[in-house]
């Protein structure tokens, strides 16, 4: 029973609220049924299924607050863990930031959930690996990749009466495919709500293609290039960005939107007039739950607007102190483009760099987001609009915020994953100076 009904859900976290004799509490179930395939060197390795629910249940004492967790509902358990959550509670120090838990709302809610995923079978992720296997033996190349499905559900109630139930689903399936030899190495990833929409069998294609076109690059000096960053690509150094939209470390001068002498950005040019970022529960293509980790409610909210900051985020402490209105924390970053095709930019791109794919990012400087990291699974020198030939992979030493000042072509946004940190829009871009500091022997 990993997924309960909303009937379920309310039963056990009624029993919860009536339970504690504490100033507030808040309890939250989640559950999930998590199926997955991996496979490597062309032959499957591993398959399962893993479902699990937990209750979280926190307390408060005036500002003293507890958490407790437990994944048995029987009316005992139920007992031990509420009252665990107010020891733990009367044991702790006092938060000066404690803001109470929110009120009784309604939630809009959001088209999460997919039957077709749902509904996935281990005879389906055995067909998805075979797909993604099968041509790759045919040409003497070597695969290796990961599909992991799940369905989920997240309830959760408290002592003012806020309640909220929904269900949702997810996929996401990555492959690697190197030439025989390890010379060659080519990469493709999808993120999915809906897995009626998959097509392994063309995704391979794309992995193969660059495998076998990616053997035997050669040297180019570093520097500063055009390059065209394909989604998962920008997606990378884009998510780091958004770490820093949060309105407190503005304000206290943490962050790259703080102003010199005190305050915050909001309202002024920062980016390209052609970038927006907008977080929507809603969006058709990508949606998420309509409350954040707290259960305050999501809006549909610009962050940047053609270039300017239009909206920071605040959390309910700061919000509370600074006097501004609490909203919850987005669940997506949905960024604008164009109907380009990253085919369509490299078309159009005179010299040029294609990169597949960055990984392995860390922060240099927080203040203006100066990013470090590599290049991988597929780096391509682009003249008069052709894939010339294959290039060793690089270090880069850049900023999202630089690199957003520097755009001088936008694709068609697509759905991507960052590690499960953020969903995203993102699209394929071409920039301008983009900053390579040493090459790389890794493919």
């Amino acid at each position: 029973m990993s997924i309960m009904t909303e009937a379920e859900a309310k039963t056990i976290l009624a029993k919860v609220i009536k339970l504690s004799t504490a100033d507030e509490c808040t309890a939250q179930l989640t559950g999930s049924i998590e199926g997955n395939i991996r496979f490597a060197l062309n032959n499957v390795s591993t398959s399962g299924v893993v479902s699990n629910i937990d209750l979280a249940v926190t307390v408060a004492f005036g500002r003293r607050v507890g958490t407790a967790t437990i994944n048995e509902f029987s009316d005992s358990a139920l007992a031990r863990v509420v009252k665990r959550a107010e020891e733990l509670a009367k044991l702790a120090p006092e938060n000066p930031e404690f803001v109470p838990a929110v009120e009784a709302t309604t939630y809009k809610p959001s088209d999460t959930f997919s039957a077709a995923t749902a509904a996935i079978t281990p005879d389906q992720r055995a067909e998805v690996a075979r797909a993604s296997i099968a041509p790759c033996r045919a040409q003497n190349l070597v695969a290796a990749g990961f599909l992991q499905d799940e369905q989920s559900f997240v309830a959760f109630a408290n002592s003012k009466g806020a309640f909220g139930y929904q269900r949702a689903t997810q996929m996401d399936y990555t492959c690697t495919v190197r030439t025989a030899d390890g010379k060659g190495s080519g990469w493709v990833a999808r993120n999915l709500q809906d897995s009626s929409a998959f097509k392994p069998a063309s995704d391979i294609e794309i992995a193969m293609r660059k495998a076998s076109a990616s053997a035997e690059a050669q040297a180019l000096e570093p520097g500063k290039y055009t390059v065209i960053l394909e989604p998962n690509a920008a997606s990378g150094l884009i998510s780091f960005m958004f770490n820093y939209f949060d309105a407190r470390q503005a304000d206290e001068g943490r962050s790259f939107l703080s102003k010199k002498g005190g305050g915050n950005k909001l309202g002024e040019q920062v980016f390209d007039p052609r970038v927006t970022f907008m977080a929507d529960p809603w969006d058709k293509e990508l949606p998420v739950f309509p409350w954040d980790e707290q259960g305050r409610p999501r809006e549909r909210m610009p962050l940047v607007e053609n270039g300017k900051i239009a909206n920071l985020l605040y959390s309910p402490y700061w919000a509370q102190k600074q006097g501004k209105k609490v909203t919850g924390r987005p669940g997506n970053i949905v960024m604008s483009g164009g109907t380009k095709s990253t085919a369509d930019l490299v078309r159009e791109t005179e010299r040029g760099i294609l990169v597949t794919r960055t990984w392995y990012i860390r922060m240099v400087d927080p203040q203006t987001v100066l990013l470090t990291g590599l290049t991988r699974d597929g780096t391509f020198y682009i003249e008069n609009g052709q894939l010339k030939h294959p290039v060793k992979n690089f270090r880069f030493n850049e900023s999202p915020v630089i690199m957003l000042n520097n755009i001088d072509d936008l694709g068609r946004p697509v759905r991507v994953s960052e590690g499960g940190r953020m969903q995203m829009m993102i699209p394929a871009m071409r920039l301008r100076d983009f900053t390579f500091t040493s090459l790389s022997d890794a493919v």
